[in-house]
This record gives structure tokens, C-alpha cells and sequence, in this order.
């Protein structure tokens, strides 16, 4: 048995699976991590854990704490060179970001073509990973959410917006909210355009919490994985 747990920004995944599926997924917010414990209750004491956390020390601790008083089989997953079929391009591969690392895993876990890897959360990351299972690089920017409430906060006049989306938006609220998620798409359809002519079945991986609203808008092969970086910490916590 493995627990996969995914420590975000804002939210905390987690998931228990035997091998060959999930048999208990769960969700909560990052700063209420200690509900974790209650979770914890209903999962074999000899489970191997994989930890992920980009929320910083404090949280990594607390989950170590938590579980450790009931789990020896803990590993906190960083980022190495070459992992599960997939080689690491950074200059300094200990650098790339856990989530990012996991998610590149979970991708390949789930197609061999050429494809681009988004997460799409407080941060939104798109990463480019080729069919022979190179990591090529990648970009960092500003979430959907925190775009908008950066034009909340640093402007006068603009709101944290709950519009909708629209081509050619005609309200303020409409008007955020379509440029914040524009800015999203077309940096993810820049990206995308590394690959595109690689393979062709070469698509785009989405997950994290604002994938399923760029996912109607992109103009590029895309789908859905919600669990992406738990299935990466899986076939990780598999290898070890």
C-alpha cells in the first residue's frame, strides 16, 4: 500500500492506493493539515508514504509529525535526475519544484507521446516532456486566482472579479476574468506549439484546481488528469 500526499500552496491531496487503484482519495486546505490525522486513522500502519510539500517547512513538519508517530515508511519527495522513465533537463535538477517533478512521473506513467505537463494552481507551471522521456524545461507563472486578485490588490477601480469568460468581454467583471484566463491559454498554447509537430499524438496534460476552467477554452489536444501528481508520487513510492 502507498499514501500519496500532495502539500500545495492552498490545498492538501492525498490518496491510498494498493497497485492497482485508489481505494481513498481526500482534500483539504493546506492550513488545515492537522485533519490529516483523522485520514491517517483509516490507512494500514505498514503503507508506505510519500510526502510532496511546496508549502513550505512549517507544513512539512507538521505532516511529519502527524504521521510519523504511526508511520516508519515516510519518504518526502524531492526532485533527482532521472526517475521512472524520465530524465531531468534542469541545470540543477534538484532545483525543478517537487509538484512539478511528481507530475512529470504521472504523465509519463500515463502516455509515451510528447506532451506538455500544466498544473494549474496558486502558480500555474507548464513543462515540456518529450516522447523519449526527456524533461526539456518549462514555465512559471501567476495562477488565474492570484492574477486576479493582484489587479484587486495593486488597482483602485478593479475588483476581485467573478465574471465570466468572454471573447469580446463587454463588463469589468468579464473583462478580468476573461484577460486573467486569456494570459493562462496562451501561455499554455505557446508552450504547447514545442511539441506540436513532435508527434501526433502529442497533448496537453492538465491538473491542480483551475484546470477544469481553462480546459473548455484551450485550442490544443488537452485533457483532464486531477490526480496527476498522486499518480507521480505512486509510481515513485512503487520504484523505491
Amino acid at each position: 500500500m502507498i499514501v500519496a500526499i500532495d502539500a500545495g500552496n492552498s490545498r492538501l491531496k492525498w490518496g491510498l492506493h494498493d497497485g492497482a487503484g485508489w481505494l481513498a482519495r481526500g482534500i483539504l486546505a493546506t492550513a488545515d493539515v492537522a485533519w490529516l490525522s483523522e485520514a491517517a486513522e483509516e490507512w494500514p500502519v505498514d503503507a508506505r508514504v510519500v510526502v510532496c510539500n511546496v508549502a513550505g517547512a512549517r507544513i512539512g513538519n507538521e505532516i511529519q509529525a502527524l504521521l510519523g508517530k504511526r508511520h516508519r515508511d515516510i519518504h518526502h519527495f524531492i526532485a533527482t535526475a532521472d526517475c521512472c522513465g524520465v530524465t531531468n533537463g534542469y541545470e540543477n535538477p534538484r532545483q525543478l519544484g517537487a509538484d512539478r517533478w511528481a507530475a512529470l512521473l504521472g504523465a509519463r506513467g500515463l502516455t509515451e507521446a510528447a506532451c506538455l505537463v500544466v498544473c494549474a494552481g496558486t502558480a500555474t507551471t507548464a513543462d515540456l516532456l518529450t516522447a523519449e522521456g526527456y524533461f526539456q524545461g518549462g514555465i512559471i507563472l501567476p495562477g488565474f486566482d492570484l492574477m486576479r486578485a493582484a489587479l484587486a490588490d495593486n488597482t483602485a477601480q478593479l475588483p476581485l472579479a467573478e465574471g465570466s469568460f468572454h471573447d469580446k468581454p463587454r463588463r469589468t467583471m468579464d473583462a478580468i476574468v476573461s484577460g486573467c484566463l486569456q494570459a493562462q491559454l496562451g501561455a499554455v498554447e505557446r508552450m504547447y506549439a514545442n511539441i506540436a509537430v513532435a508527434t501526433s499524438d502529442s497533448v496537453c496534460l492538465l491538473t491542480g484546481g483551475a484546470a477544469a476552467r481553462m480546459l473548455p477554452h484551450l485550442s490544443i489536444p488537452a485533457r483532464l488528469e486531477e490526480n496527476l501528481i498522486l499518480d507521480g508520487l505512486v509510481r515513485y513510492g512503487a520504484a523505491i
